[in-house]
């Protein structure tokens, strides 16, 4: 689905009317008043909703039967003007093509220049999603000099749309909201037992209510009632009757003998596997084992050492699989890139790098983001030289040998990587240069310390990590992870279940 969004740069702009008349010139097209609520938009705002407005938002557009949809934006009104500020975030979270509607009527055409340029600074972070301006009323001379005034593409007037082509144009980029709203609806579906070991820890008691009020997952809270309703008091959380607290003393004898046998080529004794089962991460991860749940989240309070170990000794990896290695989602506000490896590998080799570029590419795409894999150094192509930059050269190559079918490219810096402008001058031949949306880091130092810069400077959600290699989902918290950090994990873990059965 191509999507526009008519965004009026003034009161005056009869935008309603422009916004037919693009779609009458598209094929098989729905004009929209898809934000004419504004009150519940700012309802929303208000109460510190924003990302949850622009999914219900994204959900609607997706539901629309239609091949392609244009969108009335919010008209800059007085009593409006916060709301018509987030017109960008509507355009990005749709990855939509923005159209200015400007009302022609006893202008100038200085006036007009200075208006759609004024317009225009709002978009100067996403400037690729200009598609051009449409005129109320005015004819084509006038707008042939706007555009030469102004660098937009002129598109018509509302009485003759001129100028398709840029309206069909797909970036191919994962919105933050569609992002969400495609993880929330596979996670519902997917309808898994997730067992989290943390059961008392108070963001994983509110994450788990969440995950119930929404249908996410059916969580298992692994600790005595007593201690989570003493949690959701003070926080004032209602514990609702389906989710399930099950006091870890009750379970333990029955996974001894099974964990005995998983681990019988390690002589473990019955009273060592009671002794070991008293840690609720093992007792999960056992759980899983047995396939009595479908995946476990932990890390709120353990480390990651704690969370994987188990897994290893217990679940194994998963067949071909060489390591285990993680990613993080990151939600940048135009976009959702992939992080690897942040979490796991202190100081991974060439063929370790190789098989976590690998990893990693599979689960962009099974996430539905389409992996172009940036393999990053502080040099790009031959601009620099020694040990560093040679492994991150070789395991480029080691990635094109073993899977031709995945785009990589490397060494490339970050910003050659990810800036268009910058690839143009560092990389001017690579497929992947500018657009890259998986980005392998070469060493844990480098990668945990740019997650987590991006993250808390940038005031960008990650959700992750996830880890990949295992047999059966496993998957880590930061200890700094906040209440919604713990119900995407939970959400990422219930689609992984599905993806490995």
């Amino acid at each position: 689905m191509a999507t526009v969004l008519i965004v009026p740069v003034s009161t005056r702009s009869d935008s309603w009317a422009v916004t037919q008349a693009v779609a009458a010139a598209l094929p098989d097209a729905t004009a929209s008043r898809a934000f004419d609520e504004t009150g519940e938009a700012e309802k929303m705002l208000c109460e510190g909703r924003c990302d949850d407005w622009l999914d219900m938002l994204v959900t609607k557009v997706s539901k629309l039967d239609t091949e392609n949809v244009v969108i009335k934006g919010i008209k800059p009104d007085p009593e409006n003007i916060f709301l018509s500020s987030r017109n960008i975030e509507l355009a990005l979270s749709l990855d939509a093509n923005v159209v200015f509607a400007v009302s022609a009527e006893g202008r100038t055409p200085e006036y007009l220049a200075a208006q759609l340029n004024t317009a225009k600074q709002a978009y100067a972070t996403a400037p690729d999603v200009l598609a051009g301006f449409v005129l109320d009323a005015a004819d084509a001379g006038t707008g042939a000099s706007l555009a030469e005034q102004t660098g937009l593409t002129y598109i018509g007037s509302k009485d003759n749309i001129v100028n398709t082509d840029l309206l069909l144009k797909k970036s191919g980029r994962m919105s933050p909201a569609q992002f969400r709203v495609n993880m929330m609806d596979a996670a519902q579906k997917a309808n898994k037992r997730i067992v989290l070991p943390e059961g008392a820890e108070p963001r994983t008691v509110q994450a788990a209510v969440i995950c119930h009020q929404k249908g996410i997952a059916r969580c298992v809270l692994l600790a005595p009632r007593a201690e989570v309703e003493a949690v959701a008091n003070e926080r004032h959380i209602t514990l609702p009757d389906s989710l399930e607290i099950i006091d870890p003393a009750t379970l333990v004898e029955q996974y001894v003998e099974p964990m005995c046998e998983l681990r019988k080529s390690k002589g473990l004794t019955p009273e060592q596997a009671r002794e070991q089962l008293q840690d609720t991460v093992v007792l999960g991860t056992m759980m899983m084992a047995q396939n009595d749940v479908d995946g476990l989240v932990s890390g709120a309070v353990h480390t990651t050492a704690n969370t994987i170990r188990p897994a290893l000794q217990l679940i194994k990896t998963a067949p071909g699989a060489s390591l285990v290695s993680s990613v993080f989602f990151m939600l940048l506000p135009n976009q959702v890139l992939v992080y690897g490896d942040c979490a796991v590998n202190p100081e991974p080799t060439p063929e370790q790098l190789a098989d976590i570029a690998i990893q990693s590419a599979d689960s962009a795409k099974a996430f539905g983001i389409p992996p172009k894999v940036a393999m990053i150094s502080y040099s790009t192509g031959t601009s620099g030289a020694g040990p560093a930059v040679e492994k991150v050269a070789q395991a480029t190559a080691l990635v094109r040998e073993k899977r031709p079918d995945i785009d990589v490219d490397g060494p490339l810096q970050y910003d050659a990587a990810t800036v268009p402008s910058v690839a143009k001058s560092k990389a001017p031949d690579s497929k992947v240069a500018g657009q890259a949306t998986v980005l392998i880091f070469p060493d844990l130092n480098t990668g945990n310390c740019t997650y987590k810069a991006v993250q808390r400077n940038a005031n960008v959600l990650s959700v992750g990590p996830m880890l990949q290699g295992l047999r059966k989902p496993v998957n880590d918290l930061s200890r700094g992870a906040l209440v919604d950090d713990i119900v995407y994990t939970i959400a990422l873990t219930a689609i992984q279940a599905v993806q490995m059965s």
